[in-house]
């Protein structure tokens, strides 16, 4: 899963390690220490666990640099 950021901002991997969540991690759902615009399943993530993370990141990133960033997925729910 990435995270898009708009036109004529800094890359949203730049916004989500300078915001502190490269390594942050919900159940087995992991922000990559490597990249941090990727989530990791270590194994036993739930989708919850992975929308949760996304939606903290996103909430982090707004409130420190006004930069709402967007999934680059589409998440069905049913």
């Amino acid at each position: 899963m990435r995270l898009s950021q708009p036109p004529g901002c800094p890359p949203a991997g730049w916004l989500i390690d300078r915001a502190g969540f490269k390594g942050a991690r919900l159940g087995d759902a992991l922000v990559s220490p490597v990249h941090a615009n990727f989530i990791c399943n270590l194994g036993r993530a739930r989708a919850s666990d992975v929308l949760s993370l996304i939606e903290r990141i996103r909430e982090g990133v707004r409130s420190l640099f006004g930069v709402l960033l967007e999934p680059e997925i589409e998440i069905v729910w049913t």
